[in-house]
């Protein structure tokens, strides 16, 4: 598989993730997410060297291990690439283990650290503040993009975007209707503000395919980070209940199946944004009753 050009100078390789390259000076390309694994990112390195170009640095827009698992390998080949990404992430990309740590909230059991929660280390440094900079010998402008993760960056290059996860594709959204967030607010304000971005002309988004129609990607990642909101406060109205009575009333009410624990404590954190941002907005009530964390409607 080949990079897809999306303008001149700049390309994406298309995959479960997708792998953002702007070009800099002569051959030199900064990478912008390293994908999954050591699959994603043989198959980047081996179509970066087709189109006749050289791996001039790396940035990962947050430190979710499918955006950040190929760096191993790529240092491999290439050990003298500096990894960028934006604070808190770079820990996290650096010391992985923080992520299944987080998300299970003690050091995880040996099902909670497989590659999609557990990356390889790589060494990270802080990426430039938000605003243009050049990386990698090219000439780019970061954006932030807090939401998804505690800090993302969304990259603009001229008349393209590459939002990562702030925005995703109708099917990646339709695939997993509960998208997940740290922050849903701020999600939701990351989102808008891309919407009043000008002069964009292609919108890729970290999973899915590119299009030219930023406002309507946006209105259908609103809509759908607005319903998740619902479904929670649904399942609160249903009834006082935990977090875990209320993620499975969740994911019923949006036919969720969850198979294995890495799905359980990502939809946990999930309906957690949620319940925060309707603690936050007095729609939501907790307390602790019977030894047991309880959100309910009635104080």
């Amino acid at each position: 598989m080949s990079l897809i050009a999306l303008a001149p100078g700049i390309f994406y390789f298309p995959g479960a993730v997708n792998s953002f390259v702007v070009v800099g000076r002569e051959t030199d390309a900064l990478l912008v997410d390293t994908g999954l694994d050591d699959s994603h990112a043989r198959k980047l390195l081996r179509a970066v060297a087709e189109a006749g170009l050289v791996p001039s640095g790396i940035l990962n827009t947050h430190s979710h291990a499918d955006h950040h698992g190929g760096n191993a390998f790529i240092l491999k080949r290439f050990p003298e690439l500096k990894i960028f990404a934006p604070p808190l992430e770079d820990a996290v990309i650096t010391h992985p283990i923080l992520e299944p740590l987080t998300l299970f909230g003690a050091r995880p059991p040996r099902e909670l650290q497989g590659k999609f929660l557990l990356a390889p280390p790589s060494p990270a440094r802080l990426a430039p503040e938000p605003g243009l900079c050049r990386m990698g010998g090219a000439d780019l402008e970061l954006i932030e993009v807090a939401g998804h993760a505690s800090l993302m960056y969304a990259v603009r290059v001229g008349e393209v975007l590459y939002a990562a996860d702030a925005l995703f594709g109708p099917d990646a959204l339709s695939k997993h209707p509960l998208t997940f967030c740290a922050d849903s607010g701020l999600q939701k304000a990351s989102a808008a503000k891309l919407a009043e971005l000008e002069g964009v002309r292609t919108v890729l988004p970290g999973h899915g395919d590119p299009t030219d129609d930023l406002a309507g990607l946006v209105a259908v990642n609103l809509a759908a980070y607005e319903r998740t909101t619902a479904a929670v406060l649904a399942a609160v109205d249903a009834g006082a209940a935990s977090i875990d009575e209320l993620l499975a009333r969740v994911c019923d009410s949006l036919d969720v199946t969850m198979t294995n624990a890495g799905a359980v404590v990502l939809n946990r954190a999930v309906v957690s944004a949620h319940l925060t941002e309707l603690l936050e907005t007095d729609r939501v009530h907790m307390k602790v009753t019977g030894n047991k964390l309880i959100f309910g409607t009635q104080a």
